[in-house]
């Protein structure tokens, strides 16, 4: 479940300190223990516990939905999937039942990777671009205009829930985050891509910002007993709003099914283009 807004959010709370813990910054690994060992994608697990530990935590920083965390000769990389969570505490707290993967620091602290779905992955690389290479853009850097946006959508005929959802294309942005952009842009989700107007691809680059800056401020959004600790799910203007009001018209929000996954819209706002 956690989209860009949810990483940002851990990868600030390990950078400066979180749950009363320290910083990850400059702290040593002493120990490295593996619960569950399908939630490392590379490298072998003996390979890993020898190639960890020693360590210096150097920095933390997110790119598209995983966590870096860049170390003094390696990259460490996770990616949370549906139900994965981070934990800084005590290292003496004994391993939870969904605890897949712990870090002991120098500090007397533990991170400690829980996963009760067991999809989330962990890389251990030399440079993190071996996994985060093929990701899109980053959505809220300088480089990423309204024009970079509108030249790529018009590159592909796609849908546009769904090409929004691949991270080749854009970094970052979930089920979510994809919902409450399309609903600012007053895009339908099944609009095609290459369809949208220069006016629209702008309105579509200031909704994807506004709900990913939004998120952030809020901390994300806490929707299950996944994440928690944002509360960006208090101002959803359609995403998990079925039945209820649209904000701006009053019409009720409607749900759909593309590709597997919900798409909430308002089909007055979002009104769909004979094709």
């Amino acid at each position: 479940m956690p989209e860009l807004p949810e990483v940002e959010t851990i990868a600030r709370r390990l950078s400066q300190g979180m749950e009363g813990s320290p910083s990850l910054v400059g702290q040593r690994v002493q120990a490295a223990q593996l619960f569950w060992e399908r939630s490392l994608a590379r490298p072998s697990v003996g390979a890993f516990e020898r190639q960890i530990i020693g360590q210096t935590v150097l920095g933390v920083r997110r790119r598209g939905k995983f966590l870096i965390i860049d170390l003094n000769e390696a990259a460490l990389l996770i990616h949370l999937r549906m139900s994965g969570d981070l934990r800084v505490e005590d290292a003496r707290t004994p391993a939870g039942s969904h605890e897949r993967a712990r870090l002991t620091l120098e500090s007397g602290t533990s991170l400690a990777f829980d996963d009760a779905r067991k999809f989330g992955r962990i890389w251990l690389v030399n440079d993190a671009e071996e996994v985060v290479g093929g990701l899109g853009p980053e959505p809220l850097e300088a480089s990423f205009t309204w024009e970079v946006l509108y030249e790529g959508l018009q590159r592909r005929k796609r849908q546009l829930k769904p090409l929004l959802l691949d991270q080749t294309f854009i970094a970052g942005l979930g089920n979510i985050y994809t919902d409450e952009a399309l609903h600012l842009a007053r895009l339908h989700p099944l609009a095609l891509s290459n369809r949208v107007s220069a006016a629209q691809a702008e309105g579509l680059w200031r909704g994807i910002r506004t709900a990913l800056e939004e998120g952030i401020r809020r901390n994300g959004a806490s929707i299950d007993w996944v994440y928690r600790g944002g509360d960006f799910q208090n101002y959803f203007r359609v995403y998990k709003r079925t039945g209820e009001a649209c904000y701006t018209c009053g019409t009720s929000i409607a749900r759909l099914v593309i590709g597997q996954r919900s798409s909430h819209f308002c089909p007055v706002c979002q009104a769909r283009e004979a094709s």
